[in-house]
C-alpha cells in the first residue's frame, strides 16, 4: 500500500522485533512496521525525489530515523509526546486509515482512481464503478465474504484474516481467474535478511522526513507502556522504550528493514496469545524469519485483490475502530472537534510529514489555549464555624477589608489577559488588602506574570491598599527577591507555603488585618508618599 518492496515489510518484523524486544523497558512491546509509518515512510521519500524500491534510500531513512529517536531517549524528551493532543492524533489515525484504504482500491478493483487528494480518490473511485474489471472486483469481494464468515466463527476470528487470504487465493488458483499476483510487482526471495548499505548523499534530503517519521512511531508507542504493564512489576520508560526503537531501527535499517516503531496492535495480539516475558517479541522475530525461509515463493502466488480485500477490511476495522474516539472529540468541544478535523483534512491532502508538523502545532495551540481558558481567581472566605468556601471574586475591592483570591493557573503569558479582568477594582481601595492564594502556582513562572504582581502591587499601594501574596514556594520567593517585587509588596508582603495547607492563607489574612488597624481613620496609607515610576 505504500510502493515498497514487500521483502522490506517483511524484514521489519525481524532485526526490529528483536532488538527491540532485547531492549525495551516496556517488556511485552513489539517493535515493528505500522501503516502509519510506512505510509509516513513512503511520503517523505516521494518528497525528497527518491525512490521508495530502492535498498539504500530506505536504510537511509531506517537509519536515520533510529538516530532521532535514540536522541530522544538519551535526552529524556519523551514527555514531549504527551503533548500530542488526542484530538489531534485521533484525526491524524482516521485520515491514516483512509490513505490506507485509497492506496488498495486499484489492487482490489483494477480501476485506479484519479487525483492527489484522498478524499477526491475515493469519490472518483465511486463514480467510475463501471470501469471496475470485474475479475478482481469479484475476487476482492469473495476475500471479504470469507473474511466476514470466517470471524463470524469464535474459534476462526483471531486468524480470519489468513482464512480469508489462504481459501481465496486456493480458489483463483483452480479456478485459474486472470488478476495481478503478488510475483507480477515484487520478488520475495526465501532468505534471511542480508546486509544493507545506506546511501549517504540521500542523507541531506531526508533529515527533517527523519524526525518526521520518527515521532509518528514514537507517538504510536508512547501509551503502550502504559496499556500494558510489565508482568513482574517493574516500572517501564517511555525514555527507555524511546531509545530501544532506536536502536531497533539502527539495527534493521543495516538489514533491509522498513523503519519501525512500537505497534500497540502487534503488542495487544502478542499479550492476547498469553505472552509473559519480552521473549515474546524476541522469538516473533525469530519465527518470521523462519517463515520468510519457508513460506516466501508461496506468497507470491497471492492475488493482488485478495491483499486488497484484507487491505479494505483493515482499513475498515481502523476507521470503524475510531468511532468512538471521533465522537468523544466532537462532545468536547469545538476547539478539539475544529483540531481534530483540521488533521484529519490535511492527512489526506498533504504530504504526510507536513500533516504531522501541523498536527504538532495544533496541539501545541490547544495545550496553550486550554492551559490560558482555565486559568482563573476563586474568591475564598471562611464562615463563623471556621469552614472556607470558594466564591467568584468580587467586582471591587472594599475599602478598609481584607480580600481573599485563590488563584488556579500556569503562570503563563498567554492567561495574563483574562485573569487580569477578573481581578477586582481598585480604584476605591483605601485601606483595603488583596491577598493572592499563589500555593499551586508555578515555583517559576513567566516573566510577564510577575509584571503584573508587580503593577498591581503598585497600584494597590498608590490607591492607600496593599498586595499580599500567600503560600510562596521556596523557589519563587527567591524570583521575587531577585526581581525587586519582595520591595513592592512590603515587609510580611510574602508569606512562605509552611505548615497545613490553609496555614499560609490564615497568617496572611492575620498580617494583613494588623496592617488595617494599625492606620488611623482618614489618614493616607504608608506608602501613599511615595513615588513609583510607571509598571513596565
Amino acid at each position: 500500500m505504500a510502493g515498497f518492496n514487500p521483502i522490506a515489510g517483511l524484514y521489519a518484523g525481524v532485526v526490529p522485533a528483536i532488538v527491540g524486544s532485547l531492549t525495551a523497558r516496556t517488556a511485552l512491546m513489539v517493535t515493528t512496521l505500522t501503516s502509519a509509518i510506512a505510509l509516513t515512510s513512503q511520503s517523505v521519500l516521494k518528497e525528497a525525489g527518491l525512490d521508495p524500491a530502492d535498498a539504500g534510500h530506505v536504510a537511509a531513512l531506517t537509519l536515520l530515523a533510529g538516530v532521532v529517536m535514540l536522541l530522544m531517549g538519551v535526552l529524556r524528551l519523551g514527555a514531549v509526546m504527551s503533548f500530542v493532543s488526542h484530538a489531534v492524533m485521533t484525526g491524524f489515525s482516521t485520515g491514516i486509515a483512509l490513505q490506507i484504504v485509497t492506496g488498495v482500491l486499484k489492487d482490489a478493483t483494477g480501476y485506479r482512481p484519479r487525483g492527489h487528494n484522498r478524499l477526491y480518490q475515493l469519490a472518483d473511485w465511486l463514480a467510475h464503478i463501471g470501469r471496475w474489471q470485474l475479475a478482481a472486483t469479484l475476487v476482492a469481494v469473495a476475500t471479504i465474504t470469507v473474511w466476514a464468515l470466517a470471524r463470524a466463527v469464535p474459534r476462526l476470528e483471531p486468524v480470519a484474516l489468513l482464512v480469508a487470504m489462504v481459501v481465496v487465493t486456493a480458489a483463483a488458483a483452480v479456478l485459474g481467474t486472470d488478476v495481478e499476483h503478488v510475483r507480477d510487482i515484487a520478488h520475495i526471495p526465501a532468505a534471511l535478511p542480508g546486509f544493507s548499505a545506506p546511501d549517504l548523499s540521500a542523507v541531506p534530503h531526508l533529515l527533517t522526513g527523519a524526525v518526521a517519521v520518527a515521532l509518528v512511531a514514537l507517538a504510536q508507542a508512547a501509551s503502550i507502556g502504559s496499556s500494558v504493564p510489565n508482568p513482574d512489576g517493574s516500572r517501564s520508560s517511555v525514555n527507555g522504550d524511546f531509545a530501544a526503537q532506536g536502536l531497533a531501527n539502527l539495527a534493521g535499517g543495516l538489514f533491509q528493514a522498513l523503519p519501525s516503531g512500537g505497534s500497540l496492535s502487534r503488542t495487544g495480539v502478542a499479550v492476547s496469545a498469553g505472552a509473559r516475558t519480552r521473549w515474546a517479541g524476541v522469538l516473533s522475530g525469530v519465527l518470521l524469519a523462519l517463515v520468510v525461509l519457508v513460506c516466501a515463493p508461496l506468497a507470491e502466488a497471492i492475488p493482488m485483490p485478495v491483499i486488497g480485500g484484507l487491505i479494505l477490511v483493515v482499513g475498515g476495522e481502523l476507521i470503524w475502530g475510531k468511532r468512538a474516539d471521533i465522537l468523544l472529540v466532537l462532545r468536547t468541544s469545538r476547539l478539539s472537534s475544529a483540531a481534530m478535523a483540521l488533521t484529519f483534512l490535511a492527512t489526506t491532502q498533504l504530504p504526510l510529514q507536513h500533516a504531522i508538523v501541523l498536527g504538532a502545532v495544533l496541539s501545541l495551540l490547544l495545550y496553550c489555549a486550554q492551559a490560558a481558558r482555565q486559568a482563573r481567581f476563586q474568591s475564598l472566605a471562611r464562615d463563623p464555624d471556621g469552614r472556607w468556601h470558594l466564591s467568584d471574586p468580587p467586582a471591587r475591592l472594599p475599602p478598609g477589608e481584607v480580600t481573599v483570591l485563590h488563584y488556579g493557573g500556569t503562570s503563563f503569558f498567554a492567561e495574563l489577559p483574562r485573569i487580569e479582568q477578573a481581578l477586582p477594582r481598585d480604584d476605591d481601595a483605601r485601606a483595603a488588602v488583596l491577598v493572592l492564594v499563589l500555593r499551586g502556582a508555578p515555583d517559576v513562572p513567566s516573566s510577564s506574570m510577575l509584571k503584573v504582581i508587580r503593577r498591581h502591587a503598585r497600584e494597590l499601594d498608590r490607591q492607600g491598599g496593599r498586595l499580599m501574596l500567600a503560600g510562596v514556594a521556596p523557589d519563587l520567593a527567591r524570583v521575587l527577591r531577585a526581581t525587586g517585587i519582595d520591595q513592592d509588596l512590603g515587609p510580611g508582603g510574602i508569606v512562605p507555603a509552611e505548615g497545613a495547607v490553609f496555614d499560609p492563607v490564615d497568617r496572611a489574612l492575620a498580617e494583613a488585618r494588623a496592617w488595617i488597624a494599625s492606620r488611623p481613620a482618614g489618614t493616607p496609607a504608608e506608602g501613599d508618599d511615595r513615588k513609583h515610576p510607571p509598571a513596565p
